[in-house]
């Protein structure tokens, strides 16, 4: 259905393959799947529009589709993932750090705190933020409900 758009990823200091970067979603399309009680299941496989699959960041699908569905709702962006939030000391699942903003993440990322895959998500949570979905949180896949209630995991917030 054209659902989005990506092209490969550019070569710059590595060769990613066939990485894609998302260069456009159709949120009006998601937008009437839903009205018409359609619940769309994507996966992070995008296409250039020319036949070509393209492998895409899944938090970077999650961050671009609810960037376009903010034009039309108000959106929260949950990350699941198997830690309870991101953490001060990855390896302690009860240093969750319960909110984050800009500053105190360029504060953990400069004292190595975060890194690999915690960046890109972050770094796409502060997107999503910028072009209005409602919140972020991330933590844990089966803690959905108290996630989404603002009883656990972390909160990403403009700041």
């Amino acid at each position: 259905g054209n659902v989005m758009l990506a092209h490969k990823r550019v070569v710059k200091d590595q060769d990613y393959g066939f990485a894609g970067d998302v260069d456009a979603v159709n949120g009006s399309l998601l937008h009437n799947l839903l009205e018409q009680g359609l619940l769309p299941v994507l996966a992070p496989i995008t296409h250039n529009g020319e036949g070509q699959l393209l492998n895409t960041n899944a938090d970077t699908i999650a961050q671009e589709i609810a960037k376009a569905l903010s034009a039309f709702y108000q959106v929260s962006l949950v990350y699941s993932f198997e830690k309870a939030g991101v953490l001060l000391d990855a390896n302690d699942e009860s240093t969750v750090i319960p909110v984050i903003d800009r500053t105190k993440y360029a504060d953990l990322k400069e004292m190595g705190l975060v890194f690999a895959g915690m960046l890109p998500k972050l770094d796409n949570a502060f997107s999503a933020l910028d072009s209005g979905v409602k919140q972020v949180i991330i933590g844990k896949a089966e803690d959905l409900s108290s996630l989404l209630a603002g009883e656990s995991g972390t909160t990403i917030i403009h700041g």
